[in-house]
């Protein structure tokens, strides 16, 4: 039995090998294979529900080919799962198994249909009917691809011609920065103290303060995350690293709404990392401190762990036009206080967060734990009006998906303009995460206990500025608009 746990709610699953029959790719025989099969959890690291389901008999070489040729795995799906699937789904990476390979995938054709049927998978937990649709990271399959692999599995999940099959991906051996590849190795890697968490023990708050080592100002562009070690990953719940500094009047002025540094990055499980426009940017000044605020878990064995951040800058000398800044927005009335759960029943709690200054909101990440239902955050206008952004209807603890927008689909907001955060909560039975539906919850760090907030980015501006975006926008999109057939 392996335990893997979080905060004081553990998960435990077993193990259990499967033997199937399976073609040879290279002698076309059929040989019995084993897997392993983990039950009684979803996979938290990964898309590991698919290891859920029951594994699928291949009973001959000819029941990979269907009599319905008109969709295959090397044609259509191999090219599907190499844009939405391999970054997590291949050799050495996350998810509990490959899915390169027809070899590889074809045992769990059903449940692969299973859970891209229900939007299960890839993890991408939006209301898509309503709000912003555009983002930078949309990982989420197209209605034409689910089509595309749900035939593929109706026709008995065909090979089709190897010579079909698109070229491989090449992906980073070994543990790589998620941004390496765009910017090249991070500028500064500022690392916490080591710490070691016992096999068996409450959940700790680990909160060093490590000093940069910056010794002019930089902006910064890009940051990322991430537990030192795989192991590591097992027992961080999340991070947060907020930026302390001393910030004189030259650079903020005497305006009370000017806006400080805020958070520099919050990092949990299915996020990658934060990247600015090229106009916008994070300071960093001279003699700043990182404070680590690391949450740790026991897992049923002692393993030793740091949490690294890894900064990329602008180039030296450039000053981007605007600052961005990483909002906690509450999606309770008063603040954590307010949060009240009563048992079996269906929560629903609202926050609002002003903006001082016109900008531009770059991305939405609802935070709750395992109650949480439901996130929307709305804009409620200085005119009156009231737009909705965007409105997660599944939201799952096992992966905090923060939603990009796209370059023209950032909302652009006035001065005075309010963001409402509305969380839903479901302390019942219907909900298969509940730890215990009869129990009261109320805020608190640990896992059992609840939150319900969204991580919010912010470039400000000024009025000037926000109406020069506008018109920029408003101009894009009138020649899209022109160059329509």
């Amino acid at each position: 039995m392996l335990t893997l746990g979080f905060g004081s709610g553990s998960r435990s699953f077993e193990t259990y090998r499967i033997p199937w029959v399976h073609p040879d790719d290279s002698t076309g025989e059929c040989v019995m294979v084993e897997a392993q099969v983990r039950s009684g959890m979803r996979q938290v690291l990964s898309v590991g529900v698919l290891a859920l389901g029951v594994v699928a008999v291949l009973t001959s070489t000819a029941s990979a080919q269907s009599s319905d040729p008109s969709v295959t795995f090397a044609r259509d799906v191999a090219p599907i799962f190499q844009e939405k699937c391999e970054a997590c789904h291949r050799e050495g990476s996350m998810a509990p198994m490959s899915l390169v390979t027809y070899r590889e995938t074809r045992p769990w054709a059903r449940r692969i249909k299973a859970v891209i049927e229900s939007r299960e998978m890839p993890p991408w937990h939006l209301d898509q009917r309503v709000g912003i649709q555009d983002f930078k990271n949309d990982r989420s399959l197209s209605s034409a691809q689910i089509d595309t692999i749900v035939r593929w599995v109706d026709n008995d999940a065909p090979m089709g011609d190897l010579t079909d099959m698109p070229r491989p991906m090449t992906w980073p051996e070994g543990e790589t920065w998620n941004y390496e590849e765009l910017f090249g190795p991070p500028d500064l890697i500022i690392r916490s103290p080591a710490y070691t968490m016992p096999a068996k023990a409450q959940d700790v708050w680990y909160k060093p303060v490590v000093e940069t080592g910056l010794t002019e100002p930089r902006w910064v562009r890009a940051i990322e995350i991430r537990p030192s070690t795989p192991e590591g990953r097992r027992i961080t719940h999340h991070a947060l690293a907020r930026l302390q500094q001393e910030e004189p009047e030259f650079m903020i002025g005497n305006d009370p709404d000017d806006i400080g540094p805020g958070l520099f990055m919050e990092w949990a499980v299915g996020k990658q990392g934060e990247i600015t426009r090229s106009d916008s940017g994070k300071l960093m000044l001279p003699e700043s401190k990182i404070v680590w605020d690391i949450h740790y878990h026991a897992v049923g064995e002692e393993i030793t762990n740091s949490a690294e951040l890894a900064v990329y800058f602008h180039p030296k000398g450039y000053a981007p036009k605007y600052r961005q800044v990483l909002h906690l927005i509450h999606g309770i009335e008063g603040g954590s206080r307010g949060l009240d759960i009563p048992p079996n029943t269906v929560s629903v709690h609202q926050g609002f967060f002003a903006l001082k200054k016109a900008g531009r909101v770059e991305n939405f990440q609802p935070h709750m734990h395992l109650r949480g239902k439901a996130m929307s955050m709305e804009a409620l206008l200085p005119d009156g009006r009231r737009r909705m952004l965007n409105h997660v209807d599944k939201y799952q603890f096992d992966w905090h998906n923060n939603y990009v927008y796209a370059d023209d689909a950032a909302p652009l907001l006035p001065k005075g303009t309010l963001l409402r955060v509305t969380a839903w909560h479901d302390n019942t039975s219907a909900n298969r995460d509940n730890p215990d539906p009869s129990q009261w919850v109320g805020w608190g760090d640990r896992t059992v206990d609840e939150m319900a907030h969204a991580w919010v980015n912010i470039t400000y501006m000024s009025d000037e500025d926000l109406e020069v975006e506008l018109a920029e926008r408003e101009a894009n999109q009138l020649a899209l608009t022109d160059q329509q057939p």
